[in-house]
């Protein structure tokens, strides 16, 4: 079994980007809601119950062949720290890290794959991949949804499909959702129309940890609000093509500040580039919205493509477990505020000045064709 150290060694997979495009659609994720049939569902469940429930799923999980050598654990058997390193990561949610007694976690080595045990619903699984990738996230957990079902009964319905803990996951129990990075369309005050033109054709829009939170360094979730009525197949397509639409909107908000106010963006890039090169202390807020304009300038051109990789690897490091961790110790927020600005620092040391572009580059795939997506 893996360790906790071992798995938060190294960034998951998916945080990288690798080969994929992901200069707007930085990641795709599904996730499947299941209840084991004649078990009560976590909610309703006592301590001892969900106990039980933990003792006959877990033991099924460890064994599918996509988590052999995974990160295997009982809730129980983390800190506060640890946990909360997990939310940051993606891998559990904040509701499954405030339990205790009768949760656990199963994430695979590379992190694409994940399992959380007796959260709302008995498992809640999800698959992670970079880029705009939701049919290969799709058919990953699907393989792995196949496998369960060979050795547990799920509860359902011949009417209502597959029966969870909330209403609004009944039928496939499907969640399928993209983080999309939009500071074009934040600068050019566009985004309050995209989102609004989103929000009327059913889909949610979210913050970096999903319900609830806001947006932080221009990052937006974009997911499927209804699982009943729809197959797994129209969920995805129809989410595909709302994103790819919003992408182009924010590729050609890019496009037109380069082409009309290339001195103002490059002004903003260049402030946030000098405050993370010499910032002593800084919070996650800011930290982040200036990551934002740096990751911006390297899908640009203003900075090597390369620098975006190591911004996606920074939003991840400088959040306040995640420092933390690396500490050993607990922090005040002064004394995060502080290392968060040291780890910055050291990492942007090497960075060149943004240099300033005055035509459009190359790599980036900017059109100016009109987009189905209501405005």
């Amino acid at each position: 079994m893996m360790r906790f150290s071992t798995l938060i060694k190294h960034p998951a997979d998916w945080m990288i980007g690798g080969e994929v495009d992901n200069a707007v659609v930085l990641t795709s994720r599904i996730r499947l809601a299941r209840n084991v049939r004649l078990l009560p569902f976590p909610g309703w469940a006592t301590a001892e119950q969900r106990r039980m429930a933990m003792q006959e799923i877990f033991p099924v999980i460890q064994e599918l062949r996509p988590m052999k050598d995974a990160f295997a654990q009982p809730l129980s058997g983390l800190t506060s720290v640890q946990k909360q390193v997990l939310v940051e990561r993606h891998l559990i949610s904040r509701e499954h890290a405030a339990r205790t007694e009768g949760s656990a976690a199963v994430i695979e080595r590379r992190q694409s794959l994940s399992i959380m045990v007796n959260e709302e619903d008995h498992l809640r699984m999800q698959s992670i991949r970079p880029g705009l990738n939701l049919r290969v996230a799709y058919d990953a957990l699907n393989e792995l949804d196949n496998e369960i079902q060979s050795s547990l009964t799920f509860a359902y319905d011949r009417k209502l499909g597959y029966l969870t803990t909330c209403p609004t996951n009944l039928g496939t129990g499907l969640r399928a959702s993209a983080m999309l990075h939009l500071p074009g369309l934040v600068l050019s005050d566009k985004i309050g129309q995209v989102l609004n033109a989103i929000g009327r054709m059913g889909l949610a829009v979210r913050g970096l940890y999903g319900e609830g939170t806001e947006s932080l360094g221009n990052l937006y979730q974009i997911s499927n609000q209804s699982t009943l009525g729809e197959s797994e197949t129209q969920i995805i397509e129809r989410l595909e093509r709302v994103i790819a639409q919003v992408a182009q909107h924010e590729t050609n908000a890019r496009l037109k500040m380069l082409e009309d106010d290339r001195l103002t963006l490059h002004d903003k890039i260049g402030r946030s580039y000098g405050i993370l090169q010499h910032a002593w202390l800084i919070d996650s807020k800011e930290a982040l919205n200036h990551l934002s304009l740096i990751r911006l300038g390297a899908n640009m051109g203003f900075f090597p493509l390369e620098i975006a990789r190591l911004c996606d690897n920074l939003l991840m490091e400088i959040q306040p477990a995640h420092l933390q961790l690396h500490s050993g110790r607990k922090l005040s927020p002064e004394q995060r505020d502080e290392s968060r600005g040291q780890i910055i620092r050291s990492h942007l040391q090497n960075v060149p000045t943004p240099a300033m572009v005055f035509s459009q580059s190359k790599n980036l795939p900017f059109s100016d064709q009109p987009l189905d997506l209501d405005l």
